[in-house]
């Protein structure tokens, strides 16, 4: 069986290793564009936060370490046209045409910063970093900027304007809705953070849909929004990412938003082609309904069930809560499942309970502030939201678990768990706890 993979970012080399896994005869191929394959779409940020010395060290496996696993990667190929009904992959190696037949083929293309709304957000001094050599550009264009303006409020555009302000930047943010991250948490919720941004001198402007970004030779760019606008040396894009599928044929199926529609396989409409990662919508919330939640745990998890999928239908896709964790501003902060802002789309009748708990039996622990959004009549949980100075990203892994297989709050109670008094506090901060004691805020409903 020949298994060709078009994409080498976290998707394609997740299936392809799943591939190896469960077919030890099967010939695979991974066609990549980009020089290089298994870079880190944060590696900047991982630079700038002195985690890395090198842009060369963002990432995650490198050619050799697949080739070990008899994984043959191409690299510098760019996929021009696939053909499935002849079931052949058309592309340009080295400034020559090549051609490629498969058994079976997964697209797993990742995504790029794209603004078909914004005019000029394709010029040179509108940073987008995803790629290395987009990430090197952009280091060197910032190391000589005094002032940059962020597009775009959520985890990308929140964690460059963190790096960029302890670089004593003037960093400017400016996002379309009235609070920043509002796609993973609630406006009270992320509050303590957002004021720390204006105390750490961040600009920002809310409320504010960008329309133009303009620029002339080496003068500093301005970008536009409403009637006002603001002058910076750089612009950083941090919205509308996008995949960019052109070389499709007619037989594949796509959603209006112009992602290839698969069903819980992972396979699209035409037979023996599987996609994956960031060039197609998911379930949300194990619902019918599908959405785009380009994450890297997304696109990991996709990979491995188009895998184990190829012959025939075996593992369906669990669906996405669109689960993420940061450290910003001096917050570690953590979302997974529904918010209480758009449970108003829900058929569900949805209650709420914030509460702040002690992280151990310490005098001088620290805490932190969670809030569960749960089904009013069965209170299975729907959401969570986390928020601390201490680290508890990992919490939030158990509390997607609790979301996926359905427990109660009920449940939680009772979820066990081990105590230490210098780890714990007397009851575990992921247990549902009701007594008052222990909590800033009762039902907020």
């Amino acid at each position: 069986m020949k298994v060709v993979i078009i994409g080498a970012s976290f998707a394609g080399v997740a299936a392809a290793l799943e591939v190896r896994k469960k077919h030890l005869h099967a010939e695979i191929i991974l066609l990549e564009k980009q020089p290089t394959l298994g870079y880190i779409p944060n590696g900047l940020h991982l630079y700038w936060e002195n985690i890395i010395d090198d842009l060369d060290a963002a990432y995650f496996i490198t050619k050799e370490q697949l080739e070990k696993q008899n994984i043959q990667c191409c690299l510098e190929a760019a996929v021009e046209k696939i053909d499935t009904t002849h079931k052949a992959v058309h592309y340009m190696f080295h400034e020559q045409e090549a051609t490629i037949t498969y058994d079976k083929l997964i697209i797993a293309t990742g995504s790029s910063q794209l603004s078909q709304k914004i005019s000029g957000s394709a010029s040179e001094n509108v940073l987008k970093y995803k790629r290395h050599h987009e990430a090197q550009t952009a280091l060197a264009k910032i190391n000589d900027s005094q002032s940059v303006a962020i597009i775009g409020g959520g985890q990308v555009g929140i964690e460059a304007a963190d790096l960029l302000s302890k670089q004593q930047k003037h960093v400017t943010l400016i996002e379309n809705m009235d609070y920043v991250l509002f796609k993973y948490f609630d406006k009270e919720m992320i509050q303590p953070l957002q004021q720390k941004m204006l105390e750490q001198g961040i600009d920002l402007r809310l409320n504010q849909t960008v329309s133009a970004i303009e620029e002339e030779g080496e003068q500093p760019v301005t970008v536009h929004f409403g009637n006002d606008s603001v002058t910076s040396d750089t612009v950083i894009l941090g919205v509308n990412v996008r995949p960019d599928l052109h070389f499709l044929d007619e037989h594949i199926s796509l959603h209006m938003d112009q992602t290839i529609a698969v069903d819980r396989y992972m396979r699209t409409s035409v037979a023996d082609v599987f996609a994956v990662g960031d060039c197609i919508q998911l379930a949300y919330r194990g619902e019918e309904e599908t959405v785009y939640i380009p994450l890297v745990n997304n696109a990991v998890r996709a990979g491995i069930v188009a895998a184990a999928n190829l012959i025939q239908p075996e593992m369906a896709f669990k669906g996405s809560l669109r689960t993420i964790g940061t450290f910003i501003f001096g917050y570690y902060i953590a979302s997974t499942g529904m918010t209480e802002a758009e449970s108003i789309f829900s058929d569900q009748k949805v209650e709420t309970y914030r509460q702040e708990v002690r992280l151990t039996s310490l005098p001088n622990s620290d805490s932190v502030t969670i809030k569960w959004v749960y089904d009013a009549t069965s209170h299975v949980l729907l959401g969570a939201q986390m928020i601390s100075n201490s680290n508890i990203l990992e919490k939030i892994n158990t509390l997607a678990l609790a979301i996926q297989t359905k427990q109660t709050l009920e449940y939680l109670q009772q979820k066990d768990y081990f105590f230490h008094p210098s780890f714990t506090q007397m009851i575990s901060a992921t247990n549902f706890v009701s007594w008052p004691e222990v909590r800033d805020d009762g039902n907020e409903n």
